[in-house]
């Protein structure tokens, strides 16, 4: 992978494990969730789904990248070979 994508995958678990984080905590608290919390957690929802979207577009068109290059890499051989014979 490249270094782009590897920084990517890092900030992704980062954020991932502090919204976990987040999460345990403030669910250690005793007090009632109130109309902000609610609404925060909310927006982190929408947040982190966002970012699983984004991250699954960005994995589709790798892959869809690599099989391209490697049907050209084929392709390449193919007519390596044919001009061999």
């Amino acid at each position: 992978m490249t270094r782009r994508m590897n920084a990517l995958l890092a900030a992704l678990v980062a954020g991932a494990l502090a919204s976990v984080s987040a999460a345990s905590i403030a669910q250690t608290t005793n007090a009632p969730a109130t109309h902000a919390d609610k609404k925060a957690a909310k927006k982190q929802a929408e947040a982190d789904k966002d970012a699983a979207v984004a991250q699954a577009k960005a994995d589709k068109k790798k892959t869809e990248s690599q099989s391209e290059a490697n049907e050209a890499a084929a392709d390449a051989k193919l007519k390596d070979a044919k001009k061999a014979d």
